[in-house]
C-alpha cells in the first residue's frame, strides 16, 4: 500500500498553498494532493456561470508567496483559475496532484500513528487505499456535488428552464430572454449585470435585501505602486493595507453598526438616486457583517438597474406558473429562464467519514482547536477561511501552523499530535457566529467552539497570525505522543522528489 507523510485533500486555493508550504518548510516530508475532480482550482474551476468573479480583492485572496500582478483587483473566475494553474506549475506542486481521487473514509490507528485513507480513483471510481501519517483537508466548505436548492410550489407546471448556478449549462442561450434570478447574495449580484448585457430583462427576486457595496475593479494605488517598487514589496504593502482596512471596517461595524449601515445605504442612494426605493430593496433588517457583504465592482449592478436592463423585486414566491412566478403580493413575473441562486449546501471536509481507533467520529460533538483541528482527533487538520475576510489569509496561516507542528514532531521524535479537551466545564458555542442561511442550515453538523483560546474561532487575522506563527505548540491542550509500533515511512526516493519539487 502506498504511503505519504502528509496527504492533502483538495487542489483548490487551500491545497495548492499547502503544497507550497510543505515543500518550503518541511522539505524532507513526502506529500500528495488528492483531488476528486479532473482539474485543479476548486471553486474557480467548478463554477462557470456568467460573470463569476472574486468577492475579495486579489491582494488578499492571492497567495502571500506569489504576487497577483494583473490590473484588476476584483478578478474574474478564469483569471483566478489561470493564476492557480500558473502557481501550481511554477513551484512543481502540480506534479504532486492526483486527479479523480475522491477520498471517502479515513481510519486512524494510534498504535502506529497512521491514517488508512479509502478513496475511489479514475472515471470508473475504482476503490483503493493509501496510508499517511498526517491528513490535511483542503476540500472547501460546501458540497461540490450539489448546491442548496429548495423546491418551490408549481415547478412541475413551469414551461421554462430552471438552473442552479453550481450546474451552469455550457450551451445556455439567454440572449433576448426574460430571466428571473432568485436570491440576493454574491452569486445573484454577480449574475444580474452580466446576464443583463444580452438578456431582454433580468429580475433579481429576493425575499429580503443584502448589503451591497460598490468598489473599483482596479486598485489605482496598487497599480501605481508596482511601477515604483519591486513587485513583491508592492504586493506585500497593498496586502497589509487591505488587511488592516478590512479589520478596521469590520471592528467599526461591530462597535457602531448604525454608523456603517448608514454609510452603506447612503452609498446605494448616491448610485440609484432619490426616487429609487432603497429602503425596500437594499436595506437589510440585520447589521452589517452579520452576513457577508456583497461587493459589486465599478457599480455594475447599479448601472444595470439604472439603464432598465435589470430590476429588483422584494417579495415572496407563492407558486410557479406555466410562464413565470406568481408572488405573494399578486404580482406575476414572466420568465423564460429561472436561476435559483439560493446558496450552497455547507459541508465540512467534503463529508469525510472519520474513524479513530475503531470508533466513528461525530464532528458536531467535538470542539474546534484554533479553527483547524478537532478535539480527540489526532494528526488531522483542515482549512476553513474567514467569514469576514479573504479565504486565503486563513489558509496560509493554517498551512504554516501545520508545518510548525510537523517539524515539532520531527524535533521531539513524537509521531502524534492530538488536541484534547479535558475541561468538563468548557462551554460550547456555535462554531460560526453568522446569520447567513447556508451557515444556519448546517450548524447542527458543525463542531463547537469555546469562549477562549485555543478553542475559540477568532475571525481576526492579526490575532490568528500571532497565535499560529508564534504561539506555543506545546500549550497543554495539544498532546504529543509516540507510536507503540513501528511507524510507516515513505521511501527515501519519494522524499527526495518532494524536496526537489
Amino acid at each position: 500500500m502506498e504511503h505519504f507523510d502528509v496527504l492533502v485533500v483538495g487542489a483548490g486555493i487551500s491545497g495548492i498553498g499547502a503544497g507550497y508550504y510543505l515543500q518550503n518548510r518541511c522539505p524532507g516530508r513526502t506529500y500528495a494532493i488528492f483531488e476528486g475532480r479532473a482539474q485543479l482550482g476548486g471553486t474557480w474551476d467548478l463554477f462557470r456561470y456568467p460573470g463569476i468573479r472574486s468577492d475579495s480583492d486579489m491582494y488578499t485572496l492571492g497567495f502571500s508567496f506569489r504576487p497577483w500582478t494583473e490590473a484588476k483587483a476584483i478578478a474574474d473566475g478564469p483569471s483566478i483559475l489561470n493564476y492557480l494553474n500558473e502557481t501550481a506549475k511554477a513551484y512543481g506542486i502540480d506534479r504532486h496532484i492526483r486527479y479523480q481521487h475522491m477520498v471517502k473514509k479515513a481510519s486512524w490507528d494510534s498504535e502506529r500513528s497512521v491514517w488508512t485513507v479509502e478513496f475511489t480513483r479514475g472515471p470508473d471510481a475504482e476503490p483503493d487505499k493509501v496510508t499517511c501519517n498526517f491528513l490535511h483537508m483542503c476540500a472547501g466548505y460546501y458540497n461540490y456535488a450539489s448546491g442548496y436548492r429548495p423546491e418551490f410550489p408549481g415547478e412541475a407546471a413551469y414551461m421554462g428552464e430552471i438552473i442552479h448556478p453550481q450546474h451552469w449549462p455550457t450551451d445556455l442561450d439567454y440572449a433576448g430572454k426574460l430571466v428571473v434570478i432568485i436570491g440576493s447574495g454574491a452569486t445573484a449580484v454577480t449574475l444580474v449585470p452580466e446576464m443583463a448585457k444580452t438578456a431582454r430583462h433580468v429580475t433579481m427576486l429576493q425575499r429580503s435585501p443584502t448589503y451591497v457595496v460598490s468598489r473599483p475593479a482596479e486598485d489605482a494605488f496598487a497599480n501605481w505602486l508596482r511601477t515604483v517598487l519591486p513587485g513583491k514589496l508592492a504586493y506585500d504593502i497593498v496586502r497589509w493595507r487591505n488587511v488592516l482596512l478590512q479589520m478596521f471596517f469590520y471592528n467599526r461595524a461591530r462597535a457602531r453598526p448604525d454608523q456603517l449601515k448608514k454609510l452603506i445605504i447612503d452609498g446605494v442612494k448616491a448610485q440609484l438616486g432619490p426616487d429609487y426605493d432603497v429602503a425596500r430593496h437594499f436595506t437589510p433588517t440585520y447589521n452589517p457583517w452579520d452576513q457577508r457583504l456583497c461587493l459589486v465592482p465599478d457599480a455594475d449592478l447599479f448601472d444595470a438597474i439604472k439603464t432598465g436592463s435589470a430590476s429588483v423585486v422584494t417579495d415572496q414566491i407563492d407558486t410557479f406558473t406555466k410562464t413565470g412566478i406568481l408572488l405573494k403580493s399578486g404580482l406575476e413575473l414572466d420568465a423564460q429562464i429561472v436561476v435559483t441562486a439560493t446558496g450552497l449546501d455547507m459541508q465540512l471536509m467534503s463529508g469525510l467519514e472519520l474513524v479513530v481507533d475503531g470508533a466513528p467520529v461525530d464532528l458536531s460533538q467535538t470542539f474546534s482547536y484554533k479553527g483547524m483541528m478537532y478535539s480527540g482527533v489526532p494528526n488531522l487538520s483542515s482549512t476553513f477561511g474567514y467569514t469576514n475576510a479573504s479565504w486565503t489569509l486563513k489558509a496560509d496561516l493554517t498551512a504554516e501552523y501545520l508545518c510548525r507542528l510537523l517539524n515539532q514532531l520531527d524535533r521531539t521524535g513524537m509521531t502524534e499530535a492530538r488536541p484534547v479537551n479535558d475541561d468538563p466545564n468548557l462551554e460550547a458555542t456555535p462554531w460560526l457566529d453568522f446569520s447567513s442561511g447556508y451557515v444556519q442550515r448546517a450548524l447542527s453538523r458543525l463542531p463547537k467552539q469555546g469562549k477562549a483560546a485555543p478553542w475559540r474561532v477568532y475571525q481576526n487575522y492579526a490575532l490568528d497570525l500571532l497565535a499560529f506563527r508564534y504561539g506555543k505548540l506545546d500549550d497543554g491542550v495539544m498532546r504529543f505522543s509516540k507510536a507503540k509500533k513501528p511507524v510507516i515511512e515513505a521511501p527515501a526516493v519519494t522524499a527526495r522528489a518532494s524536496a526537489d519539487a
